[in-house]
């Protein structure tokens, strides 16, 4: 879309003409503009999702943070950034709670998307190499509606996100019956123990072209601190409930839609007391809701965040402070987990349409991504200010442009959305492997969940061919292939993993994985 301020300027430019002239050429321009207006104006074309307001600062608010000090001590504002213009509210730091009685979310090991810390890491080696309908499988059920979010897991249950009211057969389907649930499941046998339904909020996101129809309206994975589980559907809003099912609180987090209308992506994270949201489409900000209440503890706002569909990560940077990592596109941001506050950037050329999230090496950040797959980058956390000259450990044109790679003994493994495998070093990026993969017959974009490692292997779900299960190492060692042959509806959530316990879930069905020995 070219927004009117740019056309405007455009033909203000234009030198004085005779007025006759003047006239001949807007009578030239009309026709463009009708036959055009669907593309320049896209009210003309009729309702469609709430566009966001441009005006916001590229990043949120920069701080400075001695050496020593934490960053959730509160510090001062600086004045360095002259395109900063919002950051934590001014309450955030009376509202944490540094001693609430929270759960210890890490001893549950698939709390959240992609595991621990969004690692995609598990050294469980009892998970079986080899499944089907009438192979170790444990039980499977159907869900209320499709989606590409993941389970997460307590002790009891697992937890999805779904959508229904779309007639998902159709690239042009009606959004105005949209339905977004949380549905809880036993881990014991598949029942479904409760399932919460929201309405949309419209105007939604359209369900067209290459946006929405391949990931829908439930991408979001939800996260459980293992007595609560928190779920961020989109612009419904953000929502905390109880194992029971009894709704907690709902906060709204915005309802304005990126410059793509893509929809929704970034999954939800906990720290302390605090759940935190990547709301970059819904309203260019990220913010921290208290657990407990829903209660919004801060919001850090910048018009950088368009297009950063990630999930955050943790990184501890020393004993006394922990920074909040997200790639946004152009660069990577350190935040202050307690304020919002932005303590560090690094620039990047991951421009645009950055969906894979972050990758923690040490204290290395590993970002991917960017359009059209742009590149990789290694940078080290920590310190304050511009990092870019200092901290940027190493650059790479190796990419993927939806899913996230998993990292096992130094080195990155993904299919991206082409079918081709790779394999990179994470200490320099250098390339190690890159092949395409003949195991999958689908070529149009058949990869979108992200890779794992499980044990000894890597296991890597495709859209429509299975999954592949393969040696750890660069020659794609496949090992197995496994699909659920009567299921033909699309796989794009990335696995989970527990206790011996594989989860893996369809569009149209929720599938227990264990060993039958």
């Amino acid at each position: 879309m070219i927004p009117s301020s740019t056309y405007s300027s455009a033909t203000s430019a234009t030198p004085n003409r005779k007025a006759g002239r003047r006239r001949s050429l807007w009578w030239l321009l009309i026709p463009a503009l009708v036959l055009g207006g669907g593309l320049l104006f896209p009210a003309l074309r009729g309702p469609g999702p709430r566009v966001r307001q441009t005006g916001a600062g590229t990043r949120p608010e920069l701080t400075t943070v001695s050496a020593g000090v934490a960053a959730s001590a509160g510090v001062s504002p600086s004045a360095g950034d002259s395109r900063a213009t919002a950051g934590a509210t001014p309450e955030a730091d009376s509202n944490v709670n540094e001693n609430a009685d929270s759960p210890n979310v890490e001893a549950l090991e698939w709390s959240r998307f992609r595991g621990p810390n969004g690692s995609g890491v598990s050294s469980d080696e009892t998970i079986p190499t080899a499944w089907s309908e009438t192979q170790n499988l444990k039980w499977s059920t159907s869900l209320p509606g499709p989606g590409s979010s993941s389970p997460v897991l307590t002790d009891r249950f697992v937890f999805v996100t779904c959508y229904a009211g779309i007639e998902t057969e159709s690239r042009q389907a009606d959004t105005s019956k949209l339905k977004r649930l949380l549905v809880c499941v036993n881990r014991e046998d598949g029942s479904v123990v409760w399932k919460h339904t929201e309405d949309g909020i419209q105007p939604e996101d359209r369900y067209q072209g290459m946006g929405v129809p391949e990931h829908g309206y439930a991408t979001n994975s939800p996260v459980t601190d293992g007595k609560r589980v928190f779920a961020f559907l989109g612009k419904s809003g953000v929502f905390g409930f109880d194992l029971e099912g009894n709704k907690l609180w709902h906060t709204s987090v915005g309802t304005e839609s990126g410059n793509r209308g893509w929809g929704t992506a970034s999954s939800l994270v906990l720290y302390e007391d605090l759940v935190i949201v990547n709301a970059s489409e819904e309203s260019q900000t990220i913010r921290a809701l208290r657990a407990s209440d829903g209660q919004e503890v801060w919001k850090a706002t910048g018009s950088a965040l368009e297009l950063a569909y990630g999930t955050p990560i943790l990184a501890k940077v020393d004993d006394q402070r922990t920074d909040l990592v997200i790639a946004v596109p152009g660069e990577i941001w350190g935040l202050s987990p307690t304020t919002g506050k932005l303590i560090w950037f690094a620039e990047t050329s991951l421009t645009g349409n950055l969906s894979p999230s972050l990758l923690l090496d040490g204290d290395t950040v590993i970002a991917f991504g960017g359009y059209r797959s742009s590149g990789s980058v290694a940078v080290r956390v920590g310190g304050t200010g511009d990092v870019t000259k200092t901290h940027t450990v190493w650059t790479s044109r190796n990419s993927s442009y939806v899913s996230t790679p998993v990292m096992v003994d130094d080195k990155l493994y993904w299919i991206d959305d082409k079918g081709t495998f790779y394999a990179s070093s994470a200490t320099s990026g250098e390339l190690i492997q890159r092949s395409r993969v003949s195991n999958i017959t689908s070529r149009d974009r058949p990869v979108y969940a992200s890779a794992v490692s499980i044990g000894k292997h890597l296991y890597l779900q495709t859209r429509f061919d299975g999954l592949i299960v393969a040696s750890q190492n660069a020659e794609l060692d496949v090992v197995s292939q496994n699909r659920f042959e009567s299921d033909k509806s699309m796989f794009n959530a990335t696995p989970a993993i527990d206790r011996g316990e594989l989860y893996l879930r369809s569009d149209s069905k929720l599938y227990c994985v264990r060993s039958s020995k």
